[in-house]
């Protein structure tokens, strides 16, 4: 073969090869452009708040499945990461730096408990990854913190909400009694702080410990002082041990709860001691009363039949948290291409966002962004909820 034919093939050869390494490359190009963009999840899922991150976790995912079939974020699908903290602050810290570090998510949802959410809030931050908690601390977003978030419904609002009830009912004198962890010390702020405003008297304070399994003591000297109601702050499983310590006591006064219960699962382990208590709820749990022109109901029932066709089991406040942190993500993602800090800033821009939990407005001052009228109050009659004046 000559020299001349042979250089001929050499020069076709390599464009072949060039125009294969350019298909490849455009290929490989394409692809990178429709990777998923992963949004990292924290909740309970297993242990004693399991009733909290179960139904997150399913939320979650319920969310991201809508988004997907309904086209994605400019075309780009969402994937979950999901761990179980199982409601340990140290495994929050822990999973936030593995869904950072090694997962390389844009944003995260959760976690489920305020404890929690306040030992991955600094790992978020110094990262510079958007968190949307689940957790209702007021803590979480007061001091505002730029790259953290919340849904569910403030201490502050929960608080007034009961202590309106309260004042319309001329009950003054009250007692408190609230759970020894970073949920009930923020709820407690709130319930001594804003007492004087509804010229209320706290006459006695008590606390119990996360795993206290009797209140008997607390609530012997809590009767002592006479007050008029008696006000519980915490999450399952203690609010349960103190309406049925109330009950075996005899203490026939009004007991109201914090939203921290506001789900089937206290009204199961209270059982015939949660009636007649009152609470400051999301519309959830009265959706189907509410009437037909509230801004929330259409998707209120929209995820309440979704979830329930979906895991065969009531849908609870709980897993809106999470539902709502996904939407308002989605929303805050468009345009963005999973920049992060583009999606921090829409999310403290977004208005009028309809969800689960209320209607959210956020702000660079508010990064709950719900309202007063977030909560309804709330009565437990014949093992269900009642809408209350």
């Amino acid at each position: 073969m000559s020299p001349k034919i042979k250089h001929r093939i050499t020069a076709v050869i390599a464009g072949i090869l060039t125009a294969a390494c350019l298909m490849l490359a455009s290929s490989a190009g394409a692809d990178s452009a429709k990777d998923p963009i992963k949004i990292g999840g924290i909740f309970s899922v297993t242990g004693p708040a399991s009733f909290l991150g179960d139904p997150e976790r399913k939320s979650m995912t319920m969310a991201i499945d809508q988004i997907n079939e309904a086209g994605g974020i400019d075309g780009r699908m969402l994937e979950a990461i999901i761990y179980d903290t199982e409601g340990d602050p140290s495994r929050a810290v822990m999973n936030a730096r593995r869904l950072i570090n090694r997962d390389n998510v844009t944003a995260i949802v959760g976690p489920s408990l305020t404890p929690t959410s306040l030992a991955a809030v600094p790992v978020a931050q110094r990262a510079r990854v958007p968190l949307i908690s689940c957790a209702a601390g007021n803590r979480i977003t007061a001091p505002i913190k730029p790259w953290v978030f919340k849904t569910a419904q403030s201490d502050i609002h929960a608080v007034s909400s009961i202590y309106q009830h309260l004042r319309k009912n001329g009950l003054t004198k009250v007692a408190i009694i609230t759970v020894s962890d970073s949920f009930g010390e923020s709820g407690k702020d709130q319930l001594i702080e804003q007492a004087d405003a509804f010229g209320l008297e706290l006459v006695a304070e008590e606390n119990f410990g996360v795993s206290d399994t009797d209140m008997t003591a607390q609530l012997t000297n809590m009767r002592r002082a006479e007050p008029d109601a008696i006000v519980c702050w915490g999450t399952n499983p203690g609010p349960a041990v103190v309406a049925r310590n109330i009950d075996q006591l005899g203490i026939d006064i009004p007991l109201y709860m914090s939203h921290g219960v506001a789900s089937p699962r206290f009204i199961d382990l209270a059982g015939d001691a949660a009636e007649g208590i009152l609470l400051p709820t999301g519309r959830i749990l009265v959706a189907d009363i509410l009437p037909d022109d509230d801004p929330q109901k259409q998707i209120l029932n929209d995820y309440i039949e979704a979830y329930e066709t979906r895991f065969q089991e009531p849908a609870s406040a709980f897993g809106g948290y999470a539902f709502d942190a996904v939407n308002l993500l989605a929303e805050a993602m468009k345009g963005t291409d999973g920049d992060r800090n583009k999606i921090r800033d829409n999310l403290e821009s977004i208005e009028n966002h309809v969800g689960i939990s209320g209607t959210f407005n956020f702000s660079e001052t508010d990064h709950n962004g719900l309202a007063p009228d977030a909560f309804v109050m709330v009565r437990i009659q014949n093992g269900t909820w009642e809408l209350v004046d």
